[in-house]
């Protein structure tokens, strides 16, 4: 580590000479509520003549806020006489802007704070940003600011920082603030530092574990057999199980109607997908491909000795389903984020929004405009140079959302700090809002975590409290969880919820994720079945109410959003990785299943002239009966046998697996 001397002893006469100030003018805005910023050092006072780009976040429009669920229901629930009727961008951004009395306020302050200086409004109209000297920005704001580094890394912050009475009512946030911004500058102390990892081999993001596989013990003569399902679940399987044909090869399709697929440090190999589709899919010429969207430097294909269980599997899924229909690959950051050599970088999906909504980019909710400075990359990339270090911009709005979007990554909600999440859902109504469906992988660890996140064994407080995970806890998300066809049963019969014991036949033990959310509410779309399942079903386990379980003896949050909302099968998957082929299990196979069969709902409702289905979950909770139920399982963890698939909705299955026919017929027959 190098310092420049005269910086360091600059930053040390001003810290020395100022004597802060606040005048009774101005009002607290911020403070940091704990000591430290993990594994963040704080280091000298920031030089006075260092400049930094400064964004001040403008309240939200609380009107807005305080609709939006109902807007949301307006354009999603069946019985409205405005269902599909979605929303452009631009009605999104207009509405839920700040109002014009915050923005003229704001202005009106900085106009006479800082005179003369150049201040942009963001096109999402939730910013003002300038540059200024450290010096401007401390006379700003009656605030402190100094050097916090991690490795190579520096930011700049406070500890808190001061506004006009006139003006705090209006403001959401100031970068930077409590919250630092990352910064590279001659005046700044920095070190070099290599990734000592080569990028090779699965990729496990977060806490969400890969797919388990294993290798194929039993191999279908006939692409069409059938009576193997209970051993290797092939496409004819869930063409069977879910009752639906493959289209025709030469089947006109909408250009506008892509299955997206979200990626992360987990990559395709085109060989696999050709050896798939040459084993399974005749139909299916070799060579066909998802379009990569990439974003912050994803890249793929891969050669196949680094191709990935995870990407692999769920383009061998989802392209069967819907060919000739196109996926859409967003590959999401560069090799350094993506396979998470930087242990710090903890958090999940925020770059990927910001592609595809360049709103997102500088969004302010719940304390926090833009992405994480500690939580997510920062781009461009100064830890790896090119190919596998970004070293362009952070992407914002470069790629238009797919109507239908399946992800099968994420954590445990322990993972990230609520305000991170709350965030992000909002994004995800917003989504909604315009049409998009979005379908996440519930989890494969039962009701607890992965080891180590939480307590040791995964689950909360002293190891007994069940682990809700992240996105799913979102209510305007779609989670889908994980069936099996057991050994012995046939695709002709009820499916069970998947649950297999450690080294039964996987190394890892895996069973459907599902249980109660501890930041976000029972939304109102699901209440009735949460009711339903507690007055007929009740667990035998204590609960507590509203997430406090570190004050309560209980193991769930009776009044959390339920998890998971549907299912589709999820053990026994045939897939071809790395060239050999074998099976996996996990509900990463199940989320692009059933994304896969809404994209081709999608396909059919475009041909006659309507609109994306959007935000599904209230349609399928008024109608469950188009839905197979699952009523046999159970999903194990944190010493218990954890919940019960039971008739109705249950946070094991959700509501169940696709009936194809009837959700055709049914959502043909909505506007």
């Amino acid at each position: 580590m190098h310092f420049l001397f005269l910086s360091f002893i600059a930053a040390a006469v001003w810290g020395f000479a100022q004597a802060r100030v606040v005048p009774a003018s101005h009002l607290l805005h911020e403070k940091r509520e704990h000591a430290g910023t993990g594994n963040w050092v704080k280091r000298a006072r920031t030089a006075p003549h260092v400049k930094v780009p400064v964004r001040i976040g403008l309240r939200q429009n609380q009107y807005a806020l305080s609709q939006a669920q109902q807007w949301l229901m307006n354009v999603s629930h069946p019985g409205s006489e405005n269902y599909g009727q979605h929303w452009t961008q631009e009605d999104v951004i207009n509405t839920f802007a700040p109002s014009d009395d915050s923005t003229v306020a704001v202005k009106e302050w900085l106009a006479t704070a800082l005179p003369s200086r150049e201040i942009t409004h963001t096109k999402n109209k939730a910013w003002l940003a300038f540059d200024a000297t450290v010096q401007e920005l401390e006379n700003l704001v009656h605030a402190e600011y100094y050097e916090h580094h991690n490795g190579d890394r520096a930011m700049i912050s406070c500890e808190k920082y001061h506004v006009p009475a006139s003006v705090k009512e209006h403001i959401d946030y100031i970068t930077p603030g409590v919250k630092g911004v990352h910064f590279e500058s001659k005046d700044l102390k920095k070190r070099s530092r290599r990734p000592n990892q080569d990028g090779s081999g699965y990729a496990s993001r977060n806490g969400r574990q890969p797919p388990q596989i294993r290798p194929a013990i039993n191999t279908p003569l006939q692409q069409d057999q059938l009576d193997t399902c209970d051993q290797i679940i092939t496409p004819a399987c869930l063409q069977a199980l879910y009752d639906f044909e493959p289209l025709p090869p030469n089947a006109t399709i909408s250009p506008n109607n892509s299955l997206g697929v979200f990626e992360e440090g987990d990559y395709y190999s085109q060989a696999d997908l050709d050896s798939f589709f040459t084993n399974f899919t005749s139909y299916i010429p070799n060579g066909t491909h998802p379009v990569l969207d990439s974003i912050d430097g994803g890249m793929a294909p891969v050669v196949i000795s680094l191709s990935g269980g995870e990407s692999d599997l769920d383009f061998q899924l989802a392209i069967p389903v819907i060919y000739p229909q196109t996926t859409t690959l967003f590959q999401t950051d560069d090799t350094y984020y993506g396979l998470q050599l930087d242990p710090n970088v903890t958090g999940i999906f925020n770059t990927f929004l910001d592609a595809i909504d360049g709103s997102y980019c500088t969004y302010s909710a719940y304390g926090e405009t833009g992405d994480d400075p500690i939580l997510d990359p920062v781009y461009p990339d100064p830890n790896l140079p090119p190919p596998n270090g970004y070293q362009g911009q952070r992407q914002c709005g470069v790629y238009a959302p797919t109507n239908v979007i399946s992800i099968s990554y994420g954590e445990q909600e322990e993972d990230l700090p609520a305000y991170y999440q709350q965030r992000q859902c909002n994004e995800f109504l917003k989504l909604g809002l315009q049409g998009v469906s979005i379908f996440v992988a519930s989890g494969d660890t039962g009701v607890g975590g992965l080891a180590g996140h939480g307590s040791a064994n995964g689950c909360l407080r002293n190891g007994t409290v069940f682990s809700p995970t992240h996105p799913n806890s979102c209510p305007w998300l779609t989670n889908v969880g994980a069936t099996k066809v057991y050994p012995g049963r046939t695709v002709y019969e009820p499916e069970s919820a998947a649950n297999d014991p450690a080294g039964h036949p996987y190394h890892n033990a895996f069973s459907s994720s599902g249980g109660f959310s501890n930041i976000f509410t029972v939304p109102d779309y699901q209440a009735f079945a949460v009711q339903t399942y507690f007055a007929d079903h009740n667990p035998p386990y204590p609960y507590y109410n509203d997430g406090q379980y570190n004050t309560s003896d209980g193991l769930y949050n009776r009044n959390g959003r339920g998890i998971p909302d549907v299912a589709a099968n999820g053990d026994n998957i045939a897939v071809y990785a790395r060239g050999r082929l074998a099976t996996q299990g996990g509900t990463s196979a199940s989320a692009p299943i059933f994304a896969a069969l809404v994209t081709r709902i999608n396909e059919e409702r475009i041909s006659a002239g309507k609109g994306p289905i959007g935000f599904i979950n209230p349609v399928l909770y008024q109608h469950p009966e188009i839905l197979n139920d699952i009523v046999n399982g159970t999903n194990p963890g944190c010493g218990t046998s954890g919940f019960d698939a039971v008739p109705g909705w249950d946070p094991v299955t959700g509501l169940g697996t696709p009936n194809y026919p009837k959700m055709l017929s049914l959502f043909m027959s909505l506007p």
